[in-house]
């Protein structure tokens, strides 16, 4: 099978190429000689990315492509970086020029050669090429263009209530005593969906307070098991480290024992050996799961290729047959129906896929073959974005924006067409759940996936796809000095446990663009770790240590000129240096600390392609003494993203030089933001013109702190998302709230507003779709439909409230209503407006969902 990742190292290095126009003056002409090469191979490759070519001779064209992009990427790379050194030096360069003038030499001679064998593989691999014209020729007829259809509410199951309740019904009548519930079927069968229906049920929620979800892999330890179990309930294992696996099982009996009833699903057990007889062990009446009926199977690939339309009688026949011939497995029902989405509604199209699926589809031993089917129909470009997944841990909760974007550091996404980088990337991911391959296990309140993984049976076909055929991550796992080798010779690391002892064997790869770590924990490095990594990988672009902590930086990590993405945690560090402002090719900047306050020294505004700046505390931002006459001016056209920082750092020298951003998160005391006195902040954050999410969080005050909203005209125009939290504003305020006309989303969170009484008179809120008020000592509350005409979703956690206004089910648009830790008399209201919305649904409507906990008795 050709390459995938060819194609992206050949985007990548014409990116480079026009983002370091500078730096590369010595050598630009061969540079660009060698792109005009490069691009030619880039058209072969494309087309070879649309067919399953098996033809030897093309295999072995993509692997000597591969090895001389490699070649001219590392090149240029190191060149960069030497050139940049150079440019550092400032006047001292003058001393270095005629080092530096050999080295552009030294650089240009290696770009012909690299020129040179192009051309000799071009003359001597020309039937090669050849070949791969005829198989896309041939390819053409099969289809597989780019579709844009519905999204799929990815929560769409048939055939598991009654399994569901069955095993709800033995939790909640069991003894006081451990026991265990065995779910055994075989892979594909829907384990894993059957668990996760239950373990979200309210009942179950109510029941067991104490619930944990934990992955047991193949090659899992029972020390990380126990391990993981305590580092969910206290945070910290620092102190269990050096105990026995004996004494770590009691721990975690007396931890457990300690929370009264609980509840732990250990999923993924289904490819260990003698599963049927460990069940059995553990419990002499497991629960064995189903296979789905033919017309279960039926009624759910239509749902799933069709997006809950009516099937055209003129496929019926073929969908049938196909539905049948999965065997009741709702996996391959699932995977198969993206296959379908991947073609046009003909019956042509309809009877090849059902020709294709066998009996020899639907069997343990060859399971990659149904994944096959959807995977061979995607669009190019989103191939590298599906396979990525396996660099992740099996069973890892992904969030959404954390892959996005990598993806775009990864360089998956490219530059095509008016829509932003995310945008694209988020349009990739919703395409790949509706196509089945990947499944959503949360959604924000309005909507957006938050976290994403994929089944396990789609998991080892990432991981075999991308890992043995197309050659684009290696998955580290220690085991001495075999393993350290190993690394030198591929592109991107993925290391999922040992990362420490790994990095101490100090291993070395300057090919090597990704570094990313999954460690079941936060593990405290050696103060080495930094520099290790940065000396071994001097060409990265990815540095993803989000799972360790790092305390302290070297020289050698600000001299990482290539990194894109950088994700970190550490303990003791209180300032972010100001080296860090060098590294200008960085897009996403993620810091984790445990301090309160972040002082970060670098200025960031000046990294040009920054977009998005994450942090868990309150970052200070530097300000010169004298703004008006500083030198470091540059307006950043890149950055959508300050979360969060310190209200102080909400200037005018700060504020006006990102004009394009889009979310502000700040955090620390409020008051100096929203003081009446002297509103001056807040008029800098209304000059973002393209600002649409404003977080304030407020820190250190109480409710005797008396804030004020700032009128409305000082409220960015256009707004859509506002997360207040710890505010402590009076109702009133809402007044002001109910001007900001675009506001579609509103998140009002631990105490954002007190007072027991809240009443909306005239006006509402025209355009809010997204409602959610949590912990707050509301007891009244006063509204109708016409307050909140677009309304979709009500999320309401506030334990002294005593009932939803029923005016509420007057609301079209109200789709779900979510109560947590609500009175009993508030409950029984929210089912009032259930009664009523169904008894005014239409066929068309859509259905209202009502969600309480913990259960109300009523």
């Amino acid at each position: 099978m050709v390459d995938v990742g060819v194609e992206f190292l050949l985007e990548n290095l014409k990116q480079l190429v026009l983002d370091n126009v500078e730096l590369i003056g010595g050598v630009k002409n061969e540079i660009e000689n060698l792109r005009d090469d490069l691009s030619e191979f880039n058209a072969f490759l494309k087309q070879a990315a649309m067919v399953r070519s098996e033809n030897p001779v093309l295999k072995e064209l993509v692997k000597s492509i591969r090895k001389v992009v490699n070649r001219a990427e590392d090149a240029i790379d190191k060149f960069v970086i030497e050139a940049k050194v150079h440019k550092d030096k400032g006047f001292k360069a003058v001393l270095d020029k005629p080092v530096h003038y050999k080295r552009v030499r030294e650089a240009a001679v290696e770009i012909k050669g690299i020129r040179d064998k192009m051309r000799e593989i071009r003359q001597n691999k020309a039937h090669g090429l050849q070949a791969l014209l005829q198989d896309h020729d041939d390819s053409i007829s099969r289809g597989g263009e780019e579709r844009q259809p519905p999204v799929v509410e990815e929560d769409d199951v048939v055939g598991f209530d009654d399994e569901a309740q069955t095993v709800i019904n033995r939790l909640l009548e069991g003894s006081g005593d451990l026991e265990v519930i065995p779910v055994v079927g075989m892979p594909g069968l829907g384990k894993t969906t059957l668990a996760t229906k239950i373990f979200k049920h309210p009942k179950i929620e109510y029941e067991f307070f104490t619930r944990l979800w934990l992955y047991v892999s193949q090659s899992y330890k029972t020390r990380e098991l126990y391990l993981n179990i305590i580092s969910k309930f206290t945070g910290n294992t620092k102190h269990c480290r050096d105990m026995s696996e004996m004494d770590l099982a009691l721990k975690v009996r007396e931890i457990l024992e300690e929370g009264g009833k609980y509840l732990i699903v250990l999923d993924d057990m289904s490819g260990r050996q003698m599963l049927g007889i460990v069940a059995r062990y553990c419990n002499r009446s497991p629960h064995d799961l189903k296979f789905l009926t033919d017309e279960e199977s039926w009624i759910l690939l239509e749902k799933r290729a069709l997006h809950k339309a009516k099937c055209p009688p003129e496929l019926e026949t073929n969908g049938k047959s196909i539905a049948r011939k999965c065997k009741g497995l709702p996996l391959a029902i699932v995977v198969i129906a993206g296959a379908l989405i991947g073609k046009g509604k003909t019956i042509r199209e309809w009877e090849q896929v059902d020709q294709s699926v066998g009996e020899h589809f639907i069997n343990r031993d060859q399971p990659n073959k149904l994944v096959r089917m959807s995977y061979d129909v995607l669009p190019y470009d989103w191939k590298a974005c599906f396979l990525y997944f396996g660099t992740f841990p099996r069973g890892y909760l992904i969030p959404a924006r954390k892959l996005i974007r990598l993806w775009i550091a990864e360089g998956f996404i490219q530059y095509r067409g008016n829509l932003s980088l995310e945008c694209k990337a988020e349009n990739y991911l919703n395409e790949l759940v509706n196509r089945n391959l990947v499944m959503v296990m949360q959604r924000t309140l309005d909507g957006q996936i938050k976290t994403c993984r994929v089944h396990d049976m789609l998991y080892e076909f990432c991981w075999q796809e991308a890992t043995t055929e197309e050659n684009l991550f290696h998955e580290v796992k220690f085991d001495g000095e075999q393993s350290v080798r190993e690394v030198s010779t591929h592109h991107r690391l993925c290391i999922h446990s040992s990362v420490v002892e790994f990095i101490s064997k100090k291993p070395s790869g300057e090919h090597v663009r990704s570094f990313l770590c999954f460690s079941p924990e936060k593990i405290d490095t050696p103060p080495t770790v930094s520099a290790n990594i940065s000396k071994a990988f001097p060409l990265l672009r990815v540095f993803d240590t989000e799972s360790i902590k790092i305390n302290r930086f070297c020289k050698e990590f600000f001299q990482l000129y290539h990194l894109r993405y950088i994700a970190f945690s550490f303990d003791l560090i209180k300032v972010l240096p100001k080296h860090v402002g060098e590294l200008w090719n960085v897009q996403t900047l993620i810091v984790n600390t445990q301090q309160i306050n972040l002082d970060i020294q670098a200025d960031i505004l000046n990294m040009p392609r920054l977009r998005h700046l994450h942090t868990n505390t309150s970052a200070k931002l530097p300000t010169p003494a004298n703004p008006r006459t500083s030198k470091t001016t540059l307006v950043n056209q890149s950055l959508q993203t300050l979360s969060t920082i310190a209200p102080e750092s909400c200037t005018e020298y700060v504020l006006s030089r990102a004009p394009k951003l889009k979310k502000l998160g700040i955090r620390g005391k409020i008051a100096k933001l929203l003081e009446p006195s002297q509103p001056v902040l807040f008029n800098n954050v209304k000059t973002l013109q393209c600002l649409e999410n404003l977080k304030l969080i407020n820190v250190g005050q109480t409710d005797q702190t008396q804030l004020r909203l700032p009128p409305a005209s000082l409220f960015p125009t256009k707004l859509r998302k506002l997360s207040l939290s710890d505010t402590w504003l009076e109702w009133d305020d809402m007044s002001v709230l109910k001007q900001l006309e675009y506001l579609q989303v509103l998140k009002l969170k631990d105490n954002a507003f007190k007072g027991e009484h809240w009443e909306l008179n005239d006006g509402g809120f025209p355009f809010l779709q997204v409602l959610c008020i949590e912990r707050a000592n509301l007891v009244s509350w006063n509204a109708s439909g016409d307050h909140f005409p677009r309304l979709k979703h009500l999320h309401i956690s506030c334990d002294k409230l005593e009932k939803i206004p029923i005016g509420l089910a007057d609301i079209r648009s109200l789709q779900v209503m979510d109560l947590r830790n609500s009175t009993k008399s508030a409950a029984r209201s929210a089912r009032e407006i259930q009664a009523k919305k169904n008894k005014l649904q239409t066929a068309k409507s859509q259905k209202f969902e009502l969600s309480v906990f913990p259960p109300d008795s009523d």
